[in-house]
């Protein structure tokens, strides 16, 4: 298969530090990019690059495009993205795709009447820590299913002074790492019928605490899982990452990409004695006092730019459906109007 034609809207820490590197690993081409102060950047990582300072100059060669990236600023997203559909070009938009879940809507409208060439970044679909709960879940090892933790948490008392702090519309740790803790709780246990949120600023003008539960619906018996989601970036002891509980036991994830954490020792320990071709663990099965570890699911971020490639190129099926996306922003929105009212709100 041919590589993809890539442009892409942006060059910081998405546009340059996730998808350009993920296009180089799958055998991708950016061609042109749109930035404004990183041009020297550019010319060293994809030679012959054209660098535009704008979207539509980026455009005004559509034809020469098999994709639009945009990895710019969220608050840019629904704007950058409505151009690249009515230049009729794919568009793969980092996540969320937008900042609510009306203008979320708009776009999806749009990219059906363009023929559906619309998707979106969810890369942690991909995670091994999700294939692997997926699996785990898959193949009944939990039994029934009644809460499921997630905590995206780090300890940054010094914020960083960015747009993703600053901005109090398109920044803040509930569109940023929320729309990816939703969406894994919806992709894991079902639609959202009921919302409460605690969200603050304590360091930041935008959100930097997030707490969120999440009332999944009932399956035919009427069992429900509620989900339990947390993002931080003031506290000390973060995690554990992933905690699902469930009839038959527990799915443990201490610790996640790195980050400092109180847990990891268990982790240590396991892979300090882990023996010549025993598989790398990815979480444990717990039941009280017993715990075994579980092996890492195969598969990673590459694999979501590879089926963009088939979907663009081949006909595949659309990596990431643009509607999931405006069921995360609307449970996003949702979480607004329940921390700012302090009453939990019902999706119907």
């Amino acid at each position: 298969m041919e590589p993809l034609r890539i442009g892409l809207i942006g060059y910081g820490a998405a546009g340059r530090g996730i998808h350009a590197r993920l296009a180089r690993e799958t055998g991708q081409q950016v061609v042109a990019v749109v930035t404004r102060h990183r041009a020297e950047q550019v010319a060293a990582d994809w030679p012959g690059a054209r660098v535009v300072p704008d979207v539509a100059a980026l455009l005004a060669d559509a034809d020469d495009l098999d994709l639009v990236v945009v990895a710019s600023p969220t608050g840019d997203h629904a704007d950058h993205a409505r151009a690249a559909l009515e230049a009729d070009v794919a568009v793969l938009v980092d996540k969320p795709l937008a900042t609510t879940r009306v203008q979320a809507r708009s776009l999806v409208r749009l990219a059906e009447q363009r023929g559906g060439r619309l998707t979106v970044f969810q890369n942690r679909r991909w995670d091994p820590e999700q294939l692997t709960l997926r699996a785990l879940l898959a193949d009944g090892t939990l039994g029934r299913v009644h809460r499921f933790e997630r905590r995206w948490e780090r300890y940054r008392p010094e914020p960083q002074h960015r747009w993703k702090e600053e901005d109090t519309v398109g920044g803040g740790l509930l569109l940023d790492l929320g729309a990816h803790l939703v969406d894994s709780a919806v992709q894991l246990f079902g639609p959202v019928r009921r919302v409460h949120a605690e969200l603050r600023a304590l360091t930041t003008p935008a959100v930097d605490d997030v707490f969120l539960a999440l009332e999944h619906a009932p399956d035919a018996t009427g069992h429900h899982v509620v989900s339990h989601l947390a993002a931080g970036g003031l506290v000390g002891a973060p995690g554990p990452r992933t905690r699902v509980l469930g009839e038959r036991g527990a799915y443990l994830v201490t610790s996640y990409e790195g980050e400092p954490t109180p847990f990891a020792v268990l982790d240590a320990v396991q892979e300090d004695g882990r023996r010549p071709g025993e598989p790398v663990h990815e979480g444990w099965l717990v039941r009280g006092a017993e715990r075994t570890p579980v092996p890492r699911a195969p598969g990673g971020h590459a694999d979501l730019y590879r089926a963009v490639q088939a979907w663009v190129l081949a006909g595949g099926p659309v990596p990431v459906d643009p509607a999931d996306a405006v069921a995360t922003a609307r449970v996003l929105d949702a979480a607004r109007v329940a921390a700012s009212t302090g009453v939990a709100q019902l999706l119907d």
